[in-house]
């Protein structure tokens, strides 16, 4: 498999050259793993298809790694992160390093893709792990499932095999490991009684195992990763860092630990005493607080400075850079380190290739590329002075002054749309209790009524048409017949099955966030901004520029269509204020509560659009809402109360009638319950099935009052689920949720699944809804 165009502007030959030394270390934390062209999703997706073997698949990740080492070289850096390039999930891979795959897979060589990719995407007897957010991020990990059973058997070989591979080719490979503080918090348990920390000793023997192998393979510095402590951690989980890394400091290897996503001052005389080479601080979302540890820096230990922003893709201001760095290489000197604030894994690769997007935007952007390209500019200009870099600070300050003068970015009319908001005037008339029964007796609802959370799979019809027509080989004319037709198509197939509320499809979409936003004045787009969301799932996240409004109607037309197919109800579909600002690369001159009034004051006009076509159920999904959860509590509050007036806002001044739908999934509820019953959406639907319903048990205990449907279908994993997996999951759920209150629905939308797994698992579930039905009108 060639990795590569041919017309690539760095070819292996070049990129081996060797790179500048710079007294200052210029290292990364992590890079992007897909490839400038989703090479790696291409070849992923082939392997599962069958189209092609094991060796392949290992070649072609190979390959791209050490391309993407090369690049990092080429940039200047001297520091070069290995273990990151991760086949699915950096999480699994550690769980294969420690020989922590649950045991109820089995025992496999787990570093074999024959084996690997089950504990991700399930298999006939198995449900796949859990899902998860990593942090405040849209990068999705697979839970680790602990229990009192859980033993670690560490087999570090395919991390050994990587290190290797790095350091013939002349680089002075630096590991990176999850810490396992963060590795034991970020899991589960479904044992009641257990505490994940009682795994601490033991896991704690598995990581000294590895270090001391990764040691012997010549690493010379290790990153030990410990995001949790940008949290607030009560005393068992803080103690743990001393407990686990009073052994660790003795490992034959020195250890970087790795903090980001936030400050970790909070947590300073618990860092200051553990035995590490080093620290890497995130200066990006907390710039102050290095100036705090540098009274007592100890001497001889390393300062790590995450200067340029690895989570968003605004050039950064190097000037500014420079003035933060110049006291600390003052203080420090050698001993100063320079980084991204965390791993470049959640940016573009390369911002030089967005040659369609206007030149005055693409000059304020800076992809995983450019990031690397400011920090051997600040480390130049910390070696030879400013002035040897004076024309990059320029373009840096001419950048920001252009960012500045850009009248897009600054329209009045908007502003004072958002400033005249009365807050509380967004509220619903009437209680959820009297609006949801006439709701269910105006839509004809039956009990336990089933429904789609959206999408329906894109074939290769949808995407070769839609591909055609923006090529301009299609006009919009044949276009939209071929999209009426995926459409009816959908409705035909959604009444046979027997579905209560019907969905078009979503065959004109392309993602949830870029289809709006192409629709909305402040976006901007590119052409390969891909970013790894999971396993192969790439998204392409569009880019807040200016202040957002809604030139026409979005989807009325579609929606309207559809319904007129139909005497059963169609749903408009809407993606949330929320998750349109917390999937897109935010503009970082407005503040974020401003920014998303914006896009709800601009969807509120096409839900009252919808309402006024007739439709009378409308969903807005906010799947990341809870993404968006500042990590301290002390800042939660003020989030969630901004996140919650969005949706409502965004929904302001419907009828009692029409009922208002909302979707999320991969996340926990148990701390933002609040927010969400302050939405007051009629119907919630929620990703439970991989956590077998437990993710309800939140909202049970809560009495959320407004009506829910737990997901029972596991759209993520290829497998199909039996009638019984799913009975027992709504056994589950009217256990915690009145049958009055409770919907029957897949985990998510079906757009990444094939048609023939989602017609069985529907009919399925369609037939256990009746079923049950049945039993409870008999009883």
């Amino acid at each position: 498999m060639n990795l590569y165009h041919k017309n690539s502007a760095l070819s292996l030959l070049a990129l081996s050259q060797p790179a500048i030394t710079l007294m200052t270390t210029l290292h990364t934390l992590g890079f992007p793993r897909i490839g400038q062209r989703r090479e790696l999703k291409f070849a992923l997706e082939s392997y599962w298809a069958g189209n092609s073997d094991a060796n392949t698949l290992t070649q072609a990740a190979q390959a791209l790694r050490q391309r993407h080492w090369l690049q990092q070289r080429a940039a200047g850096a001297e520091r070069i992160a290995v273990g990151d390039a991760s086949l699915y999930d950096h999480v699994l891979d550690h769980l294969v390093w420690l020989g922590a795959i649950p045991v109820r897979f089995g025992e496999k060589d787990w570093s074999d893709p024959s084996a690997y990719f089950e504990p991700a995407r399930g298999r006939d007897d198995q449900p796949a792990l859990a899902m998860m957010k990593w942090f405040d991020t849209n990068y999705h990990y697979l839970v680790p499932e602990w229990s009192a059973s859980t033993v670690f058997r560490p087999d570090p070989s395919a991390l050994l095999a990587q290190l290797r591979e790095c350091r013939a080719l002349g680089i002075d490979g630096k590991p990176v490991l999850i810490g396992p503080v963060t590795l034991l918090w970020l899991g589960a348990t479904h044992e009641p009684a257990f505490d994940r920390l009682s795994l601490l000793p033991s896991l704690v023997e598995a990581y000294g195992s590895l270090l001391s192998e990764l040691a012997r393979e010549g690493a010379s510095w290790v990153q030990i990763d410990e995001p949790v402590l940008a949290l607030d951690l009560d005393a068992a989980w803080s103690n743990a860092f001393a407990e686990a890394y009073r052994p660790l400091g003795d490992a034959p290897v020195k250890l970087l630990l790795a903090t980001y996503f936030g400050g970790v001052e909070h947590h300073r005389d618990l860092i200051d005493r553990l035995p590490v080479d080093g620290l890497h601080l995130d200066l990006v979302r907390a710039p102050n607080q290095a100036a705090r540890w540098l009274a007592a820096w100890p001497e001889g230990r390393i300062l790590s400075v995450g200067i340029v922003d690895g989570r968003n893709v605004w050039r950064a201001d190097l000037e500014a850079a420079l003035q933060a760095l110049l006291p600390l290489k003052a203080r420090l000197g050698d001993d100063l380190w320079l980084s991204t604030s965390c791993s470049l894994l959640h940016c573009p690769m390369d911002a030089a290739q967005e040659v369609d997007l206007d030149a005055a935007v693409r000059r304020q952007l800076a992809f995983a590329e450019q990031k690397l390209n400011e920090l051997a500019t600040l480390g130049k200009a910390l070696r030879d002075g400013p002035d040897s870099v004076a024309g990059e600070l320029a373009a840096s300050q001419s950048a920001k002054r252009s960012r500045a003068q850009d009248a897009s970015a600054h329209v009045p009319q908007i502003r004072a749309r958002v400033a005249e908001h009365t807050p509380g005037s967004e509220r619903r008339a009437t209680e959820f209790a009297l609006r949801y029964r006439r709701q269910v007796e105006a839509l004809a609802l039956p009990p336990l009524p089933t429904t789609t959370i959206g999408s329906f799979p894109q074939t290769a019809h949808i995407r070769s048409v839609r591909a055609a027509w923006r090529r301009g080989e299609v006009d919009t004319a044949r276009y939209e017949a071929a999209m009426r037709e995926e459409i009816a198509g959908t409705i035909r197939l959604q009444e046979a099955l027997g579905l209560d509320v019907l969905v078009h499809g979503e065959a004109e979409r392309n993602d949830m966030v870029e289809y709006f936003g192409e629709q909305l004045d402040g976006y901007v787009f590119t052409r390969a901004g891909w970013v790894q969301s999971y396993g192969s799932r790439c998204v392409k996240p569009p880019i807040l520029f200016g202040d957002v409004s809604r030139p026409a109607p979005m989807t009325v037309d579609w929606a309207r269509y559809a319904q007129s197919l139909t005497h059963r109800p169609v749903k408009g579909m809407l993606t949330g204020p929320v998750t349109l600002l917390n999937w897109s690369f935010v503009r970082e001159d407005l503040p974020r509560r401003d920014v998303a009034r914006q896009l709800a004051l601009a969807l509120n006009e096409e839900v009252r659009d919808l309402e006024a076509a007739g439709i009378r159920v409308i969903q807005i999904d906010e799947p990341a809402l809870r993404e968006g959860l500042p990590l301290r509590v002390r800042e939660r509050a003020g989030y969630l109360e901004w996140a919650a007036e969005a949706f409502r806002i965004a929904v302001g001044g419907v009828g009692d009638l029409t009922q208002i739908h909302t979707h999320m999934c991969y996340s926990k509820f148990d701390d933002i319950l609040p927010a969400i019953v302050s939405m007051d959406a009629d119907v919630v639907t929620i990703e439970t099935s991989r956590s077998a319903m437990r993710l309800l048990d939140a909202f049970g205990h809560f009495r959320y009052p407004n009506a829910i449907g737990p997901g029972v279908y596991d759209i993520h994993s290829p497998r199909v689920p039996r009638e019984e997996e799913m009975r027992e999951l709504l056994e589950r759920a009217l256990a915690v949720i009145p049958a009055e209150r409770l919907w029957i629905n897949p985990d998510c939308g079906l757009k990444t699944r094939r048609r023939e797994e989602v017609e069985e698992a529907l009919r399925r579930m369609v037939g256990v809804a009746s079923a049950l039905r049945k039993q409870r009108a008999g009883s």
